[in-house]
């Protein structure tokens, strides 16, 4: 993979394979995802924005013929690294048709990609997953709870702290919630050696502006696009959700 950054990339640069902590994460969401995807029509599954590969690896191992797509080259690259199992696809998710052939027995979309898309980008995306599936196929949607987010402002999530070597590194997650529904967010990686000078240093920081999708626009949006909402959650050990309380918003959904 090329050490050079994309300028057009907001993610040439971030590292989720040493930023998150994928086994526990995996280890925490697999029973979910077991039950979702265990009835699928089909063993053919979507990763939607599926960035550095973890959740199609995990997938694989469980016998399911996984495809990932997503728009970051970088992150991509990453995951074919992590080695066989999963087709990776470069391929923008408002024109999803044009990267993948279907059809599929489910799809996922985990992990925040979702806000990428404004609504007539989401309108399209949403199309073409229907015309990927095959009837009766699950979907689960996973984004930030941005009702909590546009309604109480919220400009931070918890910042994320790993050793990597002789340094630390710090990803933080600033957002400025605007009125008319957006989130400019600024992923921002730090590069901490405590004890020597600076301390500190900015390895990367972007500028993404986000569509802050509020739960009642979500559903609204899948319905439209003949998909039937059959529950949602607040986390994905299916917590109830709680517009002013629950990080995340979970659809499960069905074709």
């Amino acid at each position: 993979m090329s050490d050079t950054p994309d300028a057009n990339d907001p993610y040439s640069r971030l590292s989720y394979r040493r930023l998150i902590a994928w086994p526990a994460r995996i280890q925490r969401e697999a029973p979910f995802l077991g039950e979702v995807l265990g009835g699928a029509p089909s063993r053919r599954i979507l990763d939607l924005g599926c960035g550095t590969g973890e959740h199609a690896r995990f997938l694989s191992e469980e016998g399911f013929e996984v495809t990932g797509v997503d728009a970051s080259e970088a992150q991509l690259a990453q995951a074919r690294e992590a080695g066989p199992g999963p087709a990776f696809v470069k391929g923008d998710l408002a024109e999803l048709a044009a990267a993948v052939t279907g059809p599929f027995g489910g799809a996922i979309a985990l992990g925040n990609g979702l806000p990428h898309l404004f609504p007539v980008e989401m309108v399209r995306f949403l199309a073409d997953l229907a015309g990927l599936l095959h009837p009766g196929a699950p979907v689960l949607l996973q984004i930030l709870n941005y009702d909590r987010i546009l309604d109480q402002r919220i400009t931070s999530l918890p910042l994320n702290v790993r050793e990597d070597d002789a340094e630390r590194v710090v990803f933080l997650r600033l957002m400025d919630p605007r009125p008319d529904g957006t989130v400019l967010f600024n992923p921002t990686t730090l590069s901490w050696r405590p004890g020597e000078e600076p301390p500190v240093e900015v390895v990367t920081g972007k500028n993404v502006v986000l569509k802050g999708w509020r739960r009642v626009e979500l559903e609204a949006a899948l319905e439209a696009a003949g998909f039937r909402v059959e529950e949602v959650f607040g986390g994905m050990k299916r917590e109830a959700w709680d517009a002013a309380t629950s990080p995340d918003t979970v659809v499960l959904a069905r074709r």
